[in-house]
């Protein structure tokens, strides 16, 4: 192995506290007349979350990637998709088994998961430390709860979320406590709510910014903004349209990106909200907007982004463009909504906004925090938009214990190990780089960031034609065919538990996949 990943050993107790272990222990025992003694060797039993017998057992298939390791499914049934999805579904790479950052698909073969099954699974499959999460099942902790009965874990995590934010150190309850009692700043990260999916906390976000401008209900205070006509700021695509933004799919913030173009433009021309492109690191765009838009009868009700956009050929927004961004939406009092959905917890301290130095309003995670082990989103904010009534913004089933839990566990090993997943994201980097001066003639460049990276191809057929010759190798990558505009890019997402002996691994894939097609 080349890779020295950093150990974790931790017990469900470690999560759960000292007092709640207790409590929780008793009351399984009154519950099922269980020895409280057996209770408690599964709570504080640790668990290795990464073994190294693990690690060389991936490591040495790696030689096998691509071929077929199992026999094939047979007959399986058809589904009952709707004709979009069917006319996409690949049966033969549907995952019959997976272990680590391997998938066996029902056609036998074993594949290299370097998209993270769409970003679900930076952990890759059957991550060990997991197994803290049948334990809280085997103690009788329910994942099923109500928004009024958030439990213990819950609780934990929501802490957890705004020390990461912060960059408060876990243990630091003073600045913790003072952090979450600011209620007048815009851009202290210190409220969280419990979500299902990416989609349902960005809409979160783009609630608050609404609040701003109407009134929720006959109880809600006159919003400050009643008087102007909303404008959302988005990432538009390189030609100033709309199409490169992805803020989910709900209807409202599908129209920020181009989608129900009669709809919008109705409410447009009524004046019910606005929506404005800025090209990708386009400080002329910020400047124009922010002139045309922040007086009356209009108001910037809200700047959405991502920071890399993986939608949109894995464009990186550039640290400086962000900054500024940031700094004419402080002066004019707007709230900045960063949409990490895709980009959190492959960053070194989970959120790459901390990297950029810049403080959102709004933050909008899932997808990776739960390991794909259940669907949970989170929207961190500001206090200062606590404004919504508790039904403005839910969903029941967003306190389940046990997925608050995967978040914790992917955390903590994401966090132990960012020193190393930083030095194999920066390797995979370089290998694309290098990639891309050894065939000028088909590839013009890269971009992305780290383990979110993309070779730029010259044009849309030869990186099909690239992607497809990986795909015949195993290896999970594809290019943007669904933007009729997008750069001509193959991405691939790496999950973190990968090493540098992959890296390496998909170079070569890589060098020999783009010799077959030059």
């Amino acid at each position: 192995m080349s890779t020295t990943f950093k150990p974790v050993r931790r017990a469900l107790s470690d999560f759960l506290g000292d007092d709640a272990t207790d409590a929780v222990c008793a009351a399984r025992s009154a519950l099922t007349g269980e020895e409280l003694a057996d209770l408690r060797s599964i709570a504080t039993t640790a668990v290795d979350f990464y073994p190294v017998n693990m690690q060389r057992q991936l490591a040495s298939m790696l030689d096998r990637v691509g071929s077929q390791i199992s026999p094939d499914v047979g007959t399986t049934p058809g589904g009952a998709a709707a004709s979009a999805f069917n006319a996409a579904t690949n049966t033969a790479a549907a995952p019959l088994s997976g272990y680590g950052y391997y998938r066996v698909g029902e056609n036998g073969q074993l594949y290299l998961a370097t998209k993270s099954e769409h970003y679900h699974a930076p952990l890759g499959h059957s991550f060990p430390g997991y197994r803290l999460l049948s334990r809280a099942r085997r103690l009788g902790i329910p994942n099923a709860t109500h928004n009024n009965t958030r439990g213990t874990l819950t609780r934990r995590l929501e802490e957890a979320l705004v020390c990461a934010a912060n960059g408060i150190a876990p243990n630091d309850q003073s600045t913790l406590d003072a952090t979450l009692a600011d209620t007048n700043d815009l851009y202290t990260l210190n409220r969280v709510i419990n979500l299902e999916t990416g989609s349902l906390a960005v809409e979160a976000a783009l609630k608050f910014c609404l609040a701003r401008f109407y009134s929720i209900n006959d109880q809600a205070d006159t919003p400050p903004y009643c008087d102007c006509n909303p404008v959302f700021l988005v990432m538009g695509d390189q030609d100033g349209g709309l199409a490169a933004n992805y803020h989910g799919t709900t209807t409202i913030t599908q129209t920020m990106r181009g989608m129900w173009p009669d709809f919008y433009s109705a409410m447009d021309e009524a004046g019910i909200f606005k929506v404005v492109p800025i090209r990708p690191n386009s400080y002329e765009d910020l400047t124009q907007a922010f002139a045309t838009y922040e007086k009356y009868p209009y108001k910037i009700a809200g700047f959405f982004h991502e920071i890399v956009m993986m939608n949109y050929g894995a464009i990186l927004l550039e640290k400086e463009f962000l900054q500024k961004a940031y700094t004419l939406c402080a002066a004019a009092n707007v709230p900045t909504v960063c949409d990490e959905i895709q980009s959190g917890i492959w960053a070194p301290e989970l959120f790459l906004f901390r990297d950029y130095e810049i403080r959102p309003s709004c933050v909008a995670v899932g997808k990776g925090f739960p390991g794909g082990e259940y669907a949970a989103s989170r929207i961190i904010f500001s206090a200062a938009l606590d404004t919504l009534p508790q039904f403005g913004a839910l969903v029941t089933n967003g306190q389940e214990e046990i997925a608050a839990l995967a978040y914790l566990v992917t955390m903590e090993w994401a966090t132990a190990n960012a020193a190393v997943t930083e030095e194999v994201g920066e390797a995979l980097a370089a290998t694309f780089t290098e990639l891309a001066a050894t065939f000028p003639n088909i590839i013009e460049g890269t971009s992305g960031w780290r383990h979110m990276t993309a070779l730029r191809f010259t044009d849309l057929t030869t990186a099909n034609r690239f992607t497809r010759a990986m795909n015949r190798r195993g290896l999970d990558i594809s290019a943007q065919t669904y933007k009729a505009d997008c750069p001509p890019v193959a991405l691939i997402k790496l999950p973190l538990i990968a090493d540098l002996d992959v890296v390496n691994y998909i170079a070569r894939s890589m060098h020999a996949a783009a010799t077959e097609i030059s």
